[in-house]
């Protein structure tokens, strides 16, 4: 989301100053542990004339000092240089390993996920996609980046090239996923995992995300990214399909609903729409009042920054998550505190995989979205997913769309935040399954 912006640069000064913190420190212990010492030497003398004798007439053993040398001389104790060389050591280690620290402070509160197994299709003890009530839970399996489907590219006129991934029996149900700006298609790990074997999941990523090429023209407006949707339904075959967003995703999907209306009803049989806005997110988060009055004084000119300083501000968000400042955002903004451990370091791992100017161009796009007026005019059965808790999409959001789309219907989950999807994804992939099912049999929503 475009507010995003200050927070991914708070947490990179925030890094920069904790590793310059831990160099400074580090340079001045050594400073301080070299001390200066004088090095006497016998004189040399030119001849007999030159020595000095005593009375009794006997040489007299003279010393010239030599120039002033500094030595390094470490002595641990109660002093200033091992003051410094802990808050250096304490500081390295912050700025270097803080994801790992912060990782065994949180797992006196979070839960520890199962390790995935080899296989994904071996996984779950519980029909993939299995929506009955009583059905058991799916596991928590610690995610990871796979991509183990049928790969297929598409290129398109601006030059950006789509990576598409399928899962799932060809013939099934078909689903398309576009997941969330600064993220790729390994969001839908759940997805993948327990809906493949009841449908066609088609999952891809956003041009400048993930393996998809950006445009060569840098165009991530909305209407340029639901042209992109636009070609990904086009490949998935002649069966109307389901599309599915979030965040952003969702954003493209209404965009798609607006630009392209004939497709709805046509080629499109319903749209799932999580955790996502009707328009501009900065006039619909919490606290967008404050954040609505500084869009164009601060947002918009630090999004053009970020484009421009893009190797520093990249550098800065690699800096944030290896010391667990990333994962804290994450932590903060995107859950509850009903994730496991292997779930916050997944989703914070996305933080420093975009590139900055791709991410700020795509923010950019977002303060320009609106598909207000598209609402009303869709005809097919639409699925509504909010967090009960979530700042960045609240929930009123979702209440909007509901209220405004003909055929819609509303899904709340709690606890959850703008990670609902992954935290709570038993419950989603239930409400999904069933929601697809209905679409592909042609049954209204209400």
């Amino acid at each position: 989301m475009p507010f995003n912006i200050l927070w991914i640069w708070f947490r990179g000064l925030l890094s920069i100053a904790i590793l310059g913190g831990g160099l400074y420190l580090l340079s001045r212990w050594y400073d301080d542990s070299r001390v200066v010492e004088r090095v006497s030497v016998p004189a040399t003398a030119a001849g007999p004339d030159d020595v000095r004798r005593d009375p009794e007439g006997k040489p007299i053993a003279t010393e010239t000092p030599a120039p002033a040398v500094r030595v390094f001389r470490f002595e641990p104790g109660w002093n200033r240089p091992t003051y410094e060389l802990a808050g250096a050591l304490a500081l390295l280690a912050w700025a270097s390993l803080g994801r790992w620290i912060g990782s065994g402070v949180r797992s006196l509160t979070l839960r520890t996920g199962e390790a995935p197994s080899a296989a994904p299709e071996a996984a779950p003890a519980r029909r993939a996609g299995d929506d009955r009530a009583d059905a058991p839970p799916e596991p928590d399996v610690d995610p990871y980046g796979d991509r183990h489907g049928e790969v297929h590219k598409v290129r398109r006129p601006d030059g950006s090239e789509l990576r598409i991934e399928c899962y799932g029996p060809p013939d099934a149900p078909p689903i398309v996923w576009s997941h969330g700006w600064g993220a790729d298609s390994t969001e839908w790990f759940y997805q993948k995992r327990f809906l493949a074997d009841r449908f066609r999941l088609i999952v891809w990523d956003i041009p400048g995300m993930g393996l998809s090429k950006k445009p060569d023209d840098d165009d991530f407006s909305l209407e340029n990214l639901a042209g992109a949707l636009k070609d990904v339904i086009a490949f998935a075959g002649e069966r109307p399909v389901l599309l599915a967003g979030h965040s952003i995703g969702g954003m493209i999907t209404l965009t798609l609903a607006r630009e392209h209306p004939e497709l709805l009803g046509t080629r499109v049989a319903g749209l799932a729409l999580v955790h996502t806005t009707y328009t501009n997110p900065v006039r619909t988060t919490r606290m967008a009042a404050f954040y609505t009055s500084i869009e164009k004084p601060v947002i918009v000119p630090l999004l053009y920054l970020t484009i421009g300083l893009w190797p520093l501000a990249w550098a800065m968000m690699w800096l944030s998550y290896l010391n667990g400042s990333a994962h804290r955002s994450t932590h903060k903004s995107s859950f509850s505190g009903n994730e496991t451990r292997g779930q916050l370091d997944f989703i914070s791992r996305f933080v420093p995989m975009c590139r900055p100017d791709v991410l700020a161009r795509g923010m950019l796009g977002m303060l320009a979205y609106d598909a207000t007026e598209a609402l009303p005019r869709i005809p097919v059965p639409t699925l509504v997913v909010v967090g009960d808790k979530d700042t960045t999409t609240p929930p009123e959001c979702g209440d909007f769309i509901a209220e405004h789309v003909p055929s819609a219907e509303l899904v709340k989950l709690a606890p959850a935040k703008h990670m609902g999807l992954f935290e709570h994804h038993g419950p989603f992939n239930r409400a999904i399954a069933r929601f697809a099912s209905r679409c592909q049999a042609g049954e209204r929503v209400v």
